[in-house]
């Protein structure tokens, strides 16, 4: 059977299975059996693919089927240009959070960073941390309720050879670090969706496959990102900057969460709302008082 079938093949059985963008999910699929990139294999239309490669694609096919992501079928997402390791202990890195790190590097490399450690709260596969690593050239603290999401964040490190430069630990949030003021930088990906939304239903891809620990950010959604809030005057140095992903329509709702924390007398002397490319609220901005620089 030439390649070209078997993407026929697929893209008409995944769109029978309800599933949008099958083509490429096909693509995808097939071009990790044969080693083959996108174009490659549209230059390889006409050619046999090997009975060993296509019996695997036709598992992963089935697997695609029944709504499992394709990136755990291949066990890997590619996010900032660089190739991941993900399973099911680990959420799959997504373009809203490279428009997080894209922020948070504009920011560094505007302002600067004092020196200190970097902190990744909530670091799931490390993703985060080992772009801040490779980019910024500084050390890492990746913390990680779920030890299980630390082993893969470990992986990660060693492929992309910053694990001499990511300490990674298992705490509930911020409770691991003693109250002194030490981080100039915290950047966050925390569970912020809402049970509301949970219990309304959310794509098969992801309430059966995705770990719900690292998706309920409670009723409202709002949950870890109050923790995180009481939590920064702690660890967090005077004038730090802080990142946290949110919702699509959680800004107001934070700006309202926040507004006691900030003007005279408060812990913050900035809270801004940045909205993505699509005009809706992606990241938290914060800004410690104090100059701290």
């Amino acid at each position: 059977m030439r390649v070209i079938d078997l993407l026929r093949i697929a893209a008409n059985e995944l769109i029978l299975a309800g599933i949008d963008g099958g083509e490429l999910d096909g693509q995808l699929l097939l071009g990790a059996c044969l080693h083959k990139s996108r174009t490659e294999l549209f230059l390889a239309a006409d050619t046999e693919v090997p009975d060993e490669a296509r019996h695997v694609f036709l598992r992963y096919l089935e697997r695609r089927k029944r709504r499992e992501p394709v990136a755990y079928i291949l066990g890997e997402r590619e996010f900032w240009s660089l190739p991941f390791i993900v399973n099911p202990s680990v959420l799959i890195p997504r373009p809203e959070t490279e428009f997080l790190v894209e922020l948070v590097l504009a920011t560094c490399r505007r302002q600067g960073l004092p020196d200190g450690w970097i902190l990744d709260l909530c670091c799931g596969s490390g993703a985060i941390a080992v772009v801040l690593a490779l980019e910024l050239h500084r050390d890492v603290v990746a913390v990680d309720l779920s030890g299980d999401a630390l082993a893969v964040a470990q992986r990660n490190c060693r492929r992309h050879r910053v694990d001499d430069r990511v300490a990674l630990v298992q705490a509930d949030l911020l409770t691991a670090f003693a109250a002194e003021r030490r981080f100039p930088l915290l950047v966050s990906n925390p569970p912020y969706v809402s049970r509301r939304q949970i219990r309304r239903g959310l794509d098969p891809e992801v309430a059966d496959h995705e770990p719900l620990l690292a998706l309920d950010g409670g009723e409202d959604g709002l949950d870890i990102i109050a923790r995180i809030k009481d939590m920064l005057p702690l660890i967090m140095r005077p004038g730090g900057e802080v990142f946290i992903e949110i919702g699509a329509e959680q800004g107001p709702a934070l700006s309202r969460l926040l507004a006691s924390s900030t003007g005279a007398g408060g812990t913050l002397s900035m809270v801004e709302i940045l909205k993505d490319y699509a005009g809706r609220d992606r990241v938290l901005h914060l800004t410690m008082s104090g100059n701290g620089r």
